[in-house]
């Protein structure tokens, strides 16, 4: 119908800003190529052919936006992506790419953030749209899969299958995330992750849990890529194949 505004969308927040040192390598780990894309470049391929998802913001390093500029022009070109410079932890990036959306979220236009590492380039299109949704419904979503074997910590046993290894995107409906965030501003407080600033200064939103993906590996080590490439190979080089359930399961 002529007038009438778009639904909104879910944007998406790629974190880009570290450094990557234990891949072996001096380049950021998300500009190392992976079967002849970028990292971070994956992740745009997944989300590429879903409408529901954008706008799009990459935050990097204040050394690294030219750098993330040129790898878009070159490998994602028709993607509408916005680069921010982050800070110097993980919640001031956040935080630095949150008020990069606030208009946004202001008109009404995104409803629900995603916040995911750059560096798990194969979490494939599925966990996405799993994520947004869920947030719409409950307020947040972490995605998470049960971690096998015997884990020991502080001397205590963990036994198989009670650990649960956290991933991301997570997702969080937009309105909530920036009062969360203004109010961990106020306080000077810094989260290890998205959830814990919601957990502490919105605590009404109910974060609930999504299957994560078997293939949404992050990339530490170098060995990370080769396993990167071979789940990239078994997909025949197709990400959107990539999702909860492929390669053995969620």
């Amino acid at each position: 119908m002529t007038g009438q505004q778009a639904p909104p969308r879910a944007a998406l927040v790629l974190l880009a800003a570290g450094t990557g040192s234990r891949t072996g390598h001096r380049t950021n780990k998300v500009f190392l190529p992976l079967a002849g894309r970028r990292v971070f470049v994956w992740t745009l391929d997944a989300t590429a052919a879903d409408p529901a998802i954008g706008p799009v913001v990459l935050v990097v390093r204040a050394d690294e936006v030219e750098a993330a500029r040129a790898v878009l022009a070159r490998e994602a070109p028709r993607r509408d992506v916005r680069v921010v410079v982050g800070g110097a932890s993980r919640h001031a990036s956040e935080w630095a790419a949150v008020q990069e959306l606030l208009p946004s979220i202001e008109q009404g236009e995104v409803d629900v953030v995603l916040i995911h590492d750059a560096a798990r380039p194969l979490s494939g299109p599925g966990l996405f749209r799993d994520v947004a949704a869920a947030a719409r419904q409950h307020g947040g979503a972490v995605p998470g899969r049960r971690q096998p074997g015997l884990l020991h910590r502080d001397g205590l046993a963990v036994r198989a299958g009670e650990a649960v290894g956290v991933q991301t995107p997570q997702g969080f409906t937009a309105r909530e995330l920036v009062a969360a965030y203004r109010a961990a501003a106020d306080a000077g407080f810094e989260g290890s992750d998205t959830a814990a600033s919601i957990e502490r200064f919105a605590p009404q939103v109910r974060i609930c849990n999504v299957p994560g993906s078997s293939t949404n590996i992050k990339i530490t080590y170098a060995e990370d890529l080769f396993l990167a490439e071979a789940l990239l190979a078994r997909s025949s080089f197709d990400v959107r194949r990539l999702g909860p359930g492929a390669a053995g399961g969620s």
